[in-house]
C-alpha cells in the first residue's frame, strides 16, 4: 500500500487551515449601535436587521448588537455613523436634526392621527422622498423605524390637562420641535441624554419624562414613576441607519440586501409596537403606575401657536401634505 510522503501530508494540512483561516478573516464584522434594551423595539429591530444581513450575504457579513448605549448617547453613535467607526444605528429623529432636517417634521405635536396614519405618510412619498436626502450627510437612511406615540409620566400628580402639567420638570429629548410644544403647554422641558435621564428620574431631580409605550416598559420606568398620563402628544418615528462610508463599500446587489434588511426591521419593531400598544397600558397597571386618559384636544389646542414657528421651520407645504391633521383641519 502506497502512503503518501510527509511533505504532501503537511501541505495539505497547510492548505486547510490556510483555507479555513481565508473564509473566517473575509467574514466582516459590523457593529449595529442603540440607546434602550436588547428586549425593547430597538433591540427586536435590531436583531431582525443583523439576521436579515448575515442571510442574505450567506455569513459574509457578521453583526453585533451593542444596546443600552453602550457605544455612546445617540448624538456619539451619529457621530460614528459619519465617521465609519459605528457601522448601523437605529435612533430617534432628535439627533438627526441637524443633517437632514426634514425629518422632523414627523415630531409635530398632534399632525399624525394614529399609528395606521402615521405608517401610511412614512411608507408614501412624503416619508420615502425625506429618506432620500440622506445621502449628502454622510448616513443612509436604510428605511423607518417606530416606536409609537410619547406620552407623559411624572412622579408629582395625576395629569389630566394642560393646567395640571404645568411648571412640571420633563425630561425631554434634545428636539427644538418637541421642546417649542412643552413651553407652549406650560412644562419646563429639560433636554438630556436618555442614560443621564434614567439616574436624574432616580435621585429626583426632574418630575417625569415623555416616551412610547414602548421605551416606558422596556426601560422599567414604573419603578420610578407614579402617574402616566396617555397623552399621545407627538408620534415618535425612529430610522435605521448605515454609515455611508460601509453602504458605499457594497456591491449592487448588497445594497439592495440592506435596504430589504432595513424594511424587515421596520416591520418587526411595528409588530413589537401593536403589541405593545394592546397590552402595555394594562401591563403598567399591574406593576403599579396610575393610568390617566386625558383631554386631547385640551392639549392640542394648547400646543397649536408653536405652528407658527414650525411653519417657519418646515416648508409649509410640507406639513399641508400630510394628509389628515385630526385637531387642526
Amino acid at each position: 500500500m502506497h502512503r503518501p510522503c510527509l511533505t504532501c501530508v503537511f501541505f495539505i494540512f497547510f492548505m486547510i487551515n490556510l483555507t479555513t483561516g481565508y473564509v473566517a478573516f473575509s467574514e466582516t464584522q459590523l457593529r449595529i449601535a442603540h440607546a434602550l434594551p436588547i428586549n425593547s423595539h430597538y433591540g427586536a429591530g435590531a436583531d431582525a436587521l443583523a439576521k436579515s444581513i448575515e442571510l442574505s450575504s450567506n455569513g459574509k457579513f457578521k453583526v453585533e448588537q451593542f444596546a443600552n448605549s453602550s457605544l455612546g448617547g445617540e448624538r456619539e453613535v451619529v457621530e460614528g455613523l459619519r465617521l465609519g467607526t459605528i457601522d448601523l444605528a437605529i435612533v430617534s429623529t432628535s439627533e438627526i436634526l441637524n443633517f437632514v432636517p426634514e425629518t422632523g417634521v414627523f415630531d409635530i405635536p398632534f399632525l399624525l392621527r394614529d399609528l395606521q396614519h402615521a405608517r401610511e405618510v412614512l411608507d408614501g412619498p412624503i416619508g420615502q422622498n425625506i429618506l432620500s436626502r440622506f445621502s449628502s450627510s454622510g448616513l443612509i437612511a436604510l428605511s423607518w423605524g417606530e416606536q409609537g406615540f410619547r406620552h407623559l409620566t411624572n412622579n408629582i400628580r395625576p395629569v389630566t390637562n394642560p393646567i395640571d402639567a404645568k411648571n412640571l420638570k420633563i425630561r425631554t429629548t434634545e428636539n427644538p420641535i418637541h421642546i417649542a410644544a412643552f413651553h407652549q403647554i406650560g412644562i419646563l422641558p429639560t433636554p438630556m441624554a436618555w442614560h443621564e435621564a434614567i439616574v436624574a428620574l432616580k435621585q429626583g431631580s426632574i418630575d417625569g419624562q415623555e416616551n412610547p409605550l414602548s421605551v416606558i416598559i422596556s426601560a422599567k420606568l414604573s419603578q420610578v414613576q407614579k402617574y402616566l398620563a396617555l397623552t399621545g402628544h407627538v408620534y415618535a418615528p425612529a430610522l435605521i441607519l448605515i454609515s455611508a462610508k460601509i453602504y458605499n463599500e457594497l456591491s449592487s446587489d448588497e445594497k439592495i440586501s440592506f435596504k430589504k434588511a432595513g424594511k424587515e426591521a421596520c416591520s418587526t419593531m411595528r409588530e413589537f409596537i401593536d403589541n405593545i400598544e394592546k397590552n402595555g397600558v394594562e401591563q403598567l397597571k399591574k406593576e403599579g403606575m396610575q393610568v390617566i386618559e386625558v383631554d386631547r384636544a385640551a392639549f392640542a389646542e394648547s400646543v397649536k401657536p408653536a405652528y407658527d414657528e414650525y411653519y417657519k421651520k418646515f416648508d409649509k407645504k410640507l406639513i399641508d401634505a400630510i394628509p389628515f391633521q385630526i385637531y387642526f383641519q
